[in-house]
């Protein structure tokens, strides 16, 4: 009788899925990789500088371009004076300053790892000498976005650039996609969550050797499928496509481990347990690293 509730539990809970995957609202799961555009600066000198991603859009994400209310201020990361200073910049092409900013003269990189602008400019400020040099337009190609800027020869130039009134050289970027770090990504992220669903797997009692060894191999190729190919259509597809396939693997792994479980676990303990427990603990402990993978986001945003 319990197993038959149980099935219709299940059964809910595919339907729920289906409705989930016609009609997606979110995209996150596990420790899922999270979008970021990184620009790294070479042959910068050590002259106080900041600099900012210009964005297309008023805003993305939490970051949000000032509407003049000093309630509204979200000064992230900034002096006030290197925060206003950003603010009074007036881009020639309407792109927006959104309250966000880096000390690039110490850390040589811009690194915005949580929805970062589609379409932006990378903008330098001087404070010493009050003077700011900018980009032109680029676009983020990539779920994780690298461009390079080489700074050797560049010459700063005046607050507004001007094609026929200045000589001055604009910065520009070039891509530099780093598959080293993508790759160290990848393995953390299959890691953290190995030992995520190693710890539930305890908490419901699973001891056998051969028990954990199916999981770790589960979990392992899971999340090696579910990260190359978000990655890859992500790549080449968008955003809107990334969503769509973020939430149906999501779910797709869900089924398949419980799948896997309910027929492979009973055969290497002495307790055999019903269908129910191994679909609750496939839910259980992908729901957990689901919201451990949104702490650890958070911590370590360059990772994930």
């Amino acid at each position: 009788m319990i197993g038959k509730k149980i099935n219709r539990i299940f059964a809910v809970l595919m339907c729920a899925m289906m409705m989930v995957i016609v009609f997606p609202i979110t995209a996150n799961a596990d420790i899922g990789p999270k979008a970021s555009v990184r620009v790294q600066f070479e042959n910068m000198g050590d002259t106080l500088c900041y600099g900012t991603l210009l964005s297309k859009t008023d805003s993305t994400g939490p970051q949000s371009a000032w509407d003049g209310n000093e309630e509204h201020i979200y000064n992230y990361n900034l002096d006030p004076d290197i925060w206003r200073a950003f603010v009074e910049y007036e881009d020639t092409d309407g792109y927006y300053f959104l309250q966000i900013g880096w000390k690039v003269s110490e850390t040589k990189e811009i690194a915005w790892t949580y929805y970062p602008p589609s379409s932006f400019k990378i903008l330098l400020y001087y404070p010493e000498t009050d003077q700011y040099i900018v980009s032109g337009i680029y676009e983020k190609y990539a779920f994780d976005t690298y461009y390079t800027v080489d700074m050797d020869g560049i010459d700063i130039g005046s607050v507004d650039y001007n094609d026929e009134l200045s000589s001055n050289e604009r910065i520009d970027a070039y891509r530099s996609y780093n598959y080293r770090i993508e790759f160290l990504s990848l393995i953390a992220r299959i890691v953290i969550t190995i030992i995520i669903e190693m710890i539930v797997a305890l908490f419901f009692g699973f001891r056998q050797k051969n028990q954990l060894l199916l999981l770790i191999g589960v979990n392992t190729v899971t999340q090696i499928i579910l990260n190359i190919l978000l990655n890859v259509i992500n790549y080449q597809s968008g955003e809107w496509a990334f969503v769509f396939f973020y939430v149906l693997f999501e779910w797709i792994i869900f089924a398949l481990e419980a799948v896997v479980y309910c027929l492979l676990m009973n055969k290497w303990t002495d307790k055999p347990k019903k269908r129910w427990f191994y679909i609750v603990y496939a839910l259980v402990a992908n729901t957990i690293s689901f919201g451990s993978g949104m702490v650890v986001a958070h911590i370590f945003p360059g990772i994930f």
